[in-house]
């Protein structure tokens, strides 16, 4: 029997998942992939390009939901995989802690963090990776930046819902402050 959203434990069918965004937050995580040095020094910063609904293309992190019963580390490799590929070779620690919790709403201006379909909360994470990115799933692209490139006025223009602000933040939590 093929697994469907109706059939897979922890998935939403489409419409569940309207009804369920309609109601309440929903929970999510967000990497930052970054490569680093040596030293521990952050070098480039990995960006994923992305095409929305309506036909434009913005630039994102690694992001997606947490399912029922996953663990939050589970939940980042998860999506690391499947947005960089199964050997770009994640380094998580084995108790992940966020760099912020970025709450997204669905009415603009709230926070600097705005999804138009729902009210979510999003626990973001800085995660070195050395392996080989590939982009997979709904990511057309993956481009290193280096940090004053990532926070730079062209590619913060090419971010949408707060982007640009999350990716100031994690740089500035591993010591680039923009």
């Amino acid at each position: 029997m093929t697994e469907t959203a109706d059939t897979r434990p922890g998935w939403f069918s489409r419409d569940e998942l309207e009804s369920v965004r309609a109601r309440m937050p929903v929970l999510y995580v967000q990497a930052v992939p970054v490569r680093v040095d040596s030293n521990g020094e952050v070098t480039h910063v990995g960006l994923l390009m992305r095409a929305d609904p309506d036909g434009s293309f913005n630039r994102s992190v690694v992001s997606g939901r947490v399912l029922y019963h996953e663990r939050v580390r589970d939940a980042l490799l998860r999506h690391l995989e499947k947005d960089l590929g199964p050997v770009a070779l994640p380094r998580i620690p084995s108790s992940p802690q966020p760099f912020t919790v970025a709450e997204y709403f669905p009415t603009p201006g709230v926070t600097p963090f705005h999804d138009p379909r729902q009210h979510a909360v999003a626990m973001a994470y800085v995660v070195p990776v050395s392996g080989d990115c590939q982009p997979r799933q709904d990511a057309l692209d993956l481009v290193w930046f280096t940090p004053e490139e990532a926070t730079g006025p062209q590619v913060r223009a090419e971010m949408q819902g707060g982007q640009g602000v999350l990716v100031r933040q994690a740089l500035a939590h591993v010591g680039h402050a923009p």
